[in-house]
Parts: structure tokens; C-alpha cells; sequence
């Protein structure tokens, strides 16, 4: 059995190994893969097995590489694969569900603490010399807010949005969530309401949500205006859940105090994005997910969809 991986560098830039897939069948790997259709296929070749993270797998990919029986993605998201065509031609696409849920709930406190304490912004000044310039025992240049009794909600409830609750609440924070399935009522960690009612009774709104025609550009000029002066705003899941231009605005004029960005809608991010020059606005690279633990995960994981094909079970299979 030929198994193919088309780019595999992020989730193995060499400090993992993909020993236990070689003991699959025949291995190739990718560290990178053009995303056009000549460059995926000539890649693909006769491969039987396609791994994939990023690059897109579509109908005509498929046509063009008959001896594909099955796809896996290296991630919870696959709309990178057309499924449907897929599914007609009787091949079977599996994800990784939940292999991140610490990583990224991690992640989204550690931007809502960076934007409270400034942590990184303060060692930089003290390796600048403002500490040792100062005339006062401790030196700060920027307002540190405490979250302890402020209240966050959490835009999407699922795994990663229950666990980020999980560790606002154990900061003293009060959780609201907002959850397709249940408008009202409380678990242990959560209040839930309306998306209405959250937006406007917030210190800090956490964005958990998947990205559906409801949910693109959630974060808006208009559900801006609905919220608190001096908002605090963490996107770690999608970068189409907010109208950038628009989020730039209320930075720059003050009605969103700080935000807090994993994702953009275009990664890498294009040099023209007006959350770059916008103020008190933390952007770092779509790392939330990556963790060595959470990448071994998805290894382990890959072997296991594989695996179950090769034995004849459905696991994780999304079409």
C-alpha cells in the first residue's frame, strides 16, 4: 500500500518521526506541496493513501489519481478535501478530532493574560534598560488589569470552548457561552445566553465557534457597537469569525481595548492587514494547535485512521 504525505513539515519539522506510518506501507513524504492540481497530482501518483494538512484535494485531483482509496487529514478541519466527490467515487475522508483541545484552550488564556500583564512587552523594556533607568523600585508602561471577577464569554461551546471556560473560571472569571444546542441554563463551568446578550455583557469575548455562513464576520461593526467600552477580543479558531477592518477601527479608537489574534482570515498574513498597524493588538502565527504533544497526537492519530481503513473500520470518517 503506497501512503503519500503532501505536507507534512508543520506537524513534523523533524522533531517527531513518522516511523510508526512506514510500518503502513510504502512511504513518501512531503515536506511541502504546491497548492495547484498538476503539482498535488504528479505527488500523488499511484499513491493508494493521502495524507494531507493544507493542500487541497479536489474533484479533479481525484479524477486524475484513480488508485486513491483513501484520504486523512492531519487536522480536525477537512473542507481543504472535496468530500462529496470523494464520497462518489467511494473513497473515505477521515479528520483528527479533539487531539488539540488543551493546546488551543491553553493558548487562548495565554493571549488574554499576555493583553492583561504585558509580559512579554515588560521583559523586552527591561532588556531595553527602562528598569534600570527607573527611579522607582518596579517599572510599568502599560495598564495590568486583573481578571479575577470579570466576566468572559466564550463564542462556541464545544471542547475547546468548555476548556477555556474551565481555566477563566478557575482565574475567578464569570463564564457566559453561547452554544448552538442549549440558549439557556448553566453546566459547572457556564451560564449560557444568547449571542445577543453575551456581546453585550462581556469584559472579554473568547471566540470557540466553528466557521458557518452564521458565524463569518460575527465580530463586526455592528455587534462592535454592542459591546462594553474597553472590550477585550481572542480569536485562536477562525479567522473569517472577524470583519478585520472593522475590528482594526474599534482598536484604534479605543472602544476594543486589546485583542488577542491566533488566526487571520488570509495565513501567512498579507502585509497589507489592518490588524498590523492597529494598537494593542497581539497577532501571533496560527500556533495553538502546535504543542509537541498535540502534533505527536495527530501522528498517533493519522496511524489510527489508516489503520482502521487497512482493516476495514470507519474511524473519524467525515463523508
Amino acid at each position: 500500500m503506497k501512503i503519500v504525505i503532501l505536507d507534512g513539515y508543520c506537524v513534523n519539522p523533524g522533531d517527531r518521526s513518522w516511523e510508526k506510518l512506514e510500518k503502513l506501507g510504502e512511504l513518501t513524504v512531503y515536506d511541502r506541496t504546491p497548492y495547484n492540481d498538476a503539482d498535488i497530482i504528479e505527488r500523488i501518483g499511484d499513491s493508494e493513501i493521502v495524507v494531507t494538512n493544507k493542500t487541497p484535494i479536489s474533484e479533479n485531483t481525484l479524477k486524475s489519481c484513480p488508485g486513491i482509496k483513501f484520504i486523512t487529514v492531519l487536522a480536525t478541519g477537512y473542507n481543504i478535501v472535496d468530500t462529496a466527490a470523494a464520497r462518489a467515487r467511494g473513497i473515505g475522508v477521515a479528520n483528527i478530532p479533539g487531539y488539540g483541545t488543551d493546546a488551543v484552550a491553553q493558548f487562548a488564556i495565554s493571549l488574554l493574560l499576555e493583553l492583561c500583564a504585558h509580559v512579554g512587552h515588560h521583559s523586552a523594556r527591561v532588556h531595553e534598560g527602562a528598569w534600570n533607568s527607573s527611579p522607582d523600585w518596579c517599572f510599568w508602561d502599560h495598564p495590568l488589569i486583573e481578571l479575577t471577577g470579570k466576566t468572559i464569554g466564550i463564542l462556541g461551546y464545544g471542547r475547546i470552548g468548555k476548556q477555556t471556560g474551565r481555566i477563566a473560571k478557575a482565574l475567578g472569571m464569570k463564564v457566559l457561552a453561547n452554544s448552538r444546542s442549549k440558549q439557556s441554563g448553566s453546566d459547572d463551568v457556564a451560564e449560557f445566553t444568547d449571542v445577543d446578550t453575551l456581546i453585550r455583557s462581556c469584559d472579554v469575548i473568547a471566540l470557540h465557534c466553528p466557521l458557518f455562513p452564521e458565524t463569518r464576520e460575527i465580530i463586526n461593526k455592528d455587534s462592535i457597537a454592542k459591546m462594553k467600552d474597553g472590550v477585550m477580543i481572542i480569536n485562536n479558531s477562525r479567522g473569517q469569525l472577524v470583519n478585520e477592518q472593522d475590528l482594526a477601527d474599534a482598536l484604534n479608537s479605543g472602544k476594543v481595548a486589546a485583542a488577542g489574534l491566533d488566526v487571520l482570515s488570509s495565513e501567512p498574513v498579507s502585509s497589507d492587514n489592518p490588524l498590523l498597524t492597529a494598537k494593542n493588538c497581539i497577532i501571533t502565527p496560527h500556533i495553538s494547535w502546535a504543542p509537541v504533544e498535540a502534533r505527536q497526537r495527530i501522528i498517533d492519530a493519522t496511524c489510527s485512521n489508516i489503520t482502521a481503513f487497512l482493516e476495514g473500520r470507519a474511524e473519524n470518517i467525515v463523508n
